[in-house]
């Protein structure tokens, strides 16, 4: 029986914590430079939003084992993108935008974590608890930067900074407990031969 092929499992996992990685070190530097300027933000927002849609949409389409991480992704990957491009090609109002984009995203990036708290604990992964409570920090930060979006640019900066690392914190560590890439991982469909007896197929 042909194997599936762990190659696309192995570079969303890799992209997942590269991204992670990413949004961790943006959050820190927004929060360490808060004067930092509106389009330096909106283009490196626009591009990672762009970016990690993609790597959604390949964890989707690589099956992994669980089915955890990655199971709500094709439909968040296209909306990351989406709102990716937006924010790229947003002339005005842009720091108003991008935390309403990002916020929208981020609050619904903790609520579908929440559903995959709940079902990593029926597969018996015993930090699930933290993957919730990361979730929930995460989806609060979310609604702040929706609802904050009028304060001072320097407070915008430090809350979007904070939001950031929540969120790369939030998808490191589901990645990281979830994902379980199995060399000799069967496809789903089994294909079986078939023959003819007596012009009849079997």
């Amino acid at each position: 029986m042909k194997m599936r092929s762990v190659v696309p499992m192995k570079i969303a996992k890799a992209g997942y914590i590269v991204m992670s990685v990413l949004f961790c070190v943006a959050g820190v530097l927004f929060m360490a430079e808060p004067g930092i300027s509106t389009e330096i933000i909106g283009v490196c927002i626009g591009v990672a939003m762009i970016l990690f849609g993609i790597v959604k949409l390949i964890g989707y389409f690589s099956k992994d084992l669980f089915r955890l991480a990655f199971q709500f992704d094709l439909e968040f990957g296209i909306l990351m993108i989406i709102l990716g491009v937006i924010v790229l090609f947003n002339p005005k109002n842009l720091m108003a935008f991008i935390c309403v984009a990002l916020g929208i995203s981020i609050l619904l990036d903790g609520l579908f974590k929440i559903r995959i708290a709940m079902d990593s604990k029926q597969f018996g992964i015993k930090s699930w608890w933290l993957i919730l409570a990361f979730a929930i920090i995460t989806g609060v930060f979310g609604v702040f930067l929706i609802y904050d979006s009028v304060v001072g640019a320097r407070a915008l900066s430090v809350l979007l900074g904070l939001t950031l690392l929540s969120e790369g914190a939030l998808n490191l560590y589901t990645v990281i407990s979830t994902v379980l890439i199995v060399k000799n991982q069967v496809p789903d469909v089994i294909e079986v031969d078939t023959f003819e007896i007596d012009g009849k197929e079997r």
